[in-house]
């Protein structure tokens, strides 16, 4: 089982990025995913989750009306479109996927990608 998570860059205050998270060795239309990131220093924090069939989604505050997550059953793909980038985005970002939950807590997910660094410059 792999979770690939990748789209992550330096960008300046004010940008968009895309990250992708891609599922194999399992049925990706049976997980919900979440994306959690973790600035140096700081702990782990929830970000966003999608559910299952994509009809639910939840964000953290600070997140809300700026970042979206998205799923593609059909590629195997979960997304997070994160615009107004601010600086105190900047962290690695990691998708996560679920079998059972759909939870902004870390320990009910099952699979981890390897992070992808966003760096927000002022």
């Amino acid at each position: 089982v792999q979770l690939q998570a990748s789209g992550g860059g330096l960008v300046q205050h004010g940008d968009s990025l895309r990250l992708s998270c891609v599922l194999s060795g399992r049925s990706f239309g049976d997980y919900a995913f979440g994306w959690f990131r973790q600035a140096p220093g700081k702990e782990r924090e929830f970000v966003a989750l999608i559910n299952r069939s994509g009809t639910r989604t939840t964000y953290r505050d600070s997140v809300k009306g700026r970042f979206t997550i998205s799923r593609d059953n059909a590629r195997d793909t979960a997304y997070l479109q994160m615009n107004s980038l601010k600086p105190v985005d900047t962290a690695t970002y990691y998708c996560a996927a679920s079998y059972i939950f759909d939870s902004s807590h870390a320990d009910k997910y099952d699979y981890w990608g390897q992070g992808t660094l966003v760096t927000v410059s002022s």
